[in-house]
């Protein structure tokens, strides 16, 4: 996990304006021709084919880039609140320092990442968002293997006749997507995805759609094997798949009831001890 310092440096607004799209130039690509005189008509063909799959994939990457792009840009009003609510939740645990975590580590100084998100949705929470912490499970198929996420979400209902909306948010987007041997083309897509992110069910969807058409096009470009892992399938049951949401304010009151688990000992032992309360037990080593 990252440290906490870098999450009030992080991009909520997504995109900055005016940003210019990044173009791959072809001719520069392009395989260098023989002469006329040497260059066969077999290996012309083969020459017009290689330009022909530059062009291609240059082509195809601006797609994605301008789709996720759009995507990114367009935000709703409640979408927007969350957002920077998020920002301001992140900016505050930073600047709590004494505030500890359950894992005994300081949140500010890079706490454990469950211990972030408790705080983040307490946060939330105080200012009057249905928050809590969502843990989803799925199990495995031939698809993809079985696997668990944890993440936060925000439950609207203040919208007559829209039913419940729902707000994902993810503390650590970006890296959920980023692969150690990618292309530089998958990898300038992946930089315009935001650390956090928090949108709706509809726009996440849209994003896991074109990263993961993305990145099983760089896998095939490098004549690389996709894991399952990497998937659209899997991808999308991190965050869309069934789970058990949990509110800070049960986790809290658990934590200050004072009530401690009771330390399991063998009935053998405490029926010893309270009938032999004088004798001292030592330990015998057995080879």
């Amino acid at each position: 996990m990252q440290p906490v310092e870098s999450l009030s440096e992080m991009v909520f607004g997504f995109l900055e304006d005016g940003e210019t799209m990044i173009r791959e130039n072809c001719s520069n690509a392009a395989a260098i021709s023989l002469p006329e005189s040497e260059t066969t008509e077999e290996e012309g063909d083969q020459e017009k084919e290689k330009t022909s799959d530059v062009e291609y994939n240059a082509g195809f990457w601006e797609t994605p880039h301008q789709a996720l792009q759009a995507t990114l840009c367009r935000s709703s009003s409640l979408e927007t609140k969350i957002r920077n609510a998020t920002k301001e939740a992140l900016k505050e645990i930073q600047n709590v320092v004494e505030n500890i975590c359950a894992c005994g580590r300081s949140v500010a100084a890079g706490g454990c990442r469950s211990c972030l998100m408790r705080e983040v949705s307490c946060r939330l929470r105080n200012l009057g968002y249905n928050s809590a912490i969502c843990k989803s499970k799925w199990r495995s198929s031939p698809d993809i293997p079985s696997g668990e996420h944890t993440f936060i979400d925000v439950i609207d209902n203040s919208v007559r006749n829209k039913g419940e909306v729902r707000v994902i948010i993810e503390l650590n987007f970006r890296a959920e997507f980023e692969m150690a041997r990618a292309s530089e083309d998958y990898n300038r897509l992946v930089r315009l995805l935001p650390e956090v992110f928090v949108g709706k069910v509809e726009r996440l969807n849209n994003v896991i759609r074109i990263l993961c058409t993305a990145a099983k096009k760089c896998m095939k470009e490098k004549k690389m094997h996709m894991g399952p892992w990497r998937k659209h399938r899997y991808m999308q049951a991190k965050w869309l798949s069934p789970c058990k949401r949990t509110t800070t304010s049960s986790v809290i009151s658990m934590e200050n009831s004072g009530t401690l688990p009771k330390p399991r000992a063998s009935m053998l032992t405490v029926d010893l001890l309270e009938k032999l309360p004088n004798m001292h037990c030592t330990t015998v080593e057995v080879l």
